[in-house]
């Protein structure tokens, strides 16, 4: 192979669309935020159109292994607010999303609040907005729900950078939320876009931490006796220079979302790759 194949091979290697899942169906250039139902034939993700004035939910069902056409799920905002960050709970009877809908108690509040929608039998059920111990009048986002109903989330920390947050669910009412310690948190830093494990055994996030591949990178915390592991950043493939966020890890692989700016655009595509969180214990 002469120098000039090699290098176009190498190229056409580190393409950005290696990993990409569905593209133009999915990735259509303004695509974050994808979970999956427990048995993977239920994909909901939020189209964005490559801006942040509307976020819109949407759901797309597999049939004899094809994906079919989304759609707007039935419970999104038709008043013009955002939409964001659907996760399944991981027994998929319902997921959790975050929207800045009016709430009709707190007039007053304009950021994101968590809410719940229970599935059964393939039909949505109401809409239940999580009350105001876990919401309170700063935004809540990026919500992640384990096996016994603790949602990990961000919002703001006291020294105004995202950080990482979790409350527990104690008689089915959701509790004030507590901040994750160091190391997970650090302070000076962005950390955000939360996947827990249904056992809440490792985290997930995206950190700006300095010495990263790119402005946005996933690291990965473990839960053990002395509480949580020094984050470790997972690396390539799933790391670029670009940024990495809302990471989901479905049957040993992770999905992720990876933005890159145009001038006042982002182009945001859903990637997927092999995952084995054991290797980095």
């Amino acid at each position: 192979m002469n120098i000039s194949a090699l290098l176009l091979t190498t190229v056409l290697a580190a393409s950005p669309s290696d990993g990409m899942f569905e593209p133009g169906l999915v990735s259509d250039n303004g695509a974050f935020g994808l979970t999956l139902s427990p048995d993977g034939r239920h994909a909901l993700w939020v189209q964005s159109g490559g801006a942040r004035t509307r976020l819109v939910i949407v759901e797309a069902h597999k049939v004899d292994g094809k994906w079919q056409k989304p759609a707007p799920v039935p419970f999104s905002a038709t008043d013009g607010s955002r939409d964001i960050d659907p996760a399944f709970a991981p027994d998929g009877k319902s997921i959790i999303f975050q929207s800045n809908r009016p709430v009709p108690d707190q007039p007053a509040r304009k950021g994101f609040d968590i809410y719940s929608v229970a599935l059964q039998d393939g039909r949505w059920g109401p809409l239940q907005h999580l009350g105001h111990d876990i919401n309170s009048d700063d935004s809540e986002s990026s919500g992640s729900i384990a096996a016994d109903g603790t949602i990990y989330f961000m919002k703001n920390g006291a020294e105004g950078k995202s950080d990482l947050w979790r409350s527990r669910r104690v008689d089915g009412k959701y509790g004030a939320p507590e901040r994750l310690p160091e190391p997970v948190n650090t302070g000076p830093w962005r950390e955000s876009n939360p996947f827990i494990a249904a056992d809440q055994s490792y985290l997930l996030y995206f950190s700006d931490v300095p010495g990263g591949a790119g402005d946005m990178d996933l690291y990965i915390s473990f839960n053990g006796k002395h509480g949580w592991s020094v984050p470790k950043n997972i690396g390539a493939p799933f790391n670029t220079a670009q940024a990495e966020f809302t990471p989901f890890v479905h049957d040993n692989r992770l999905y992720l979302a990876r933005q890159a700016k145009d001038g006042e655009r982002f182009i945001e595509n859903i990637y997927s790759y092999p995952f084995d969180q054991g290797s980095y214990r």
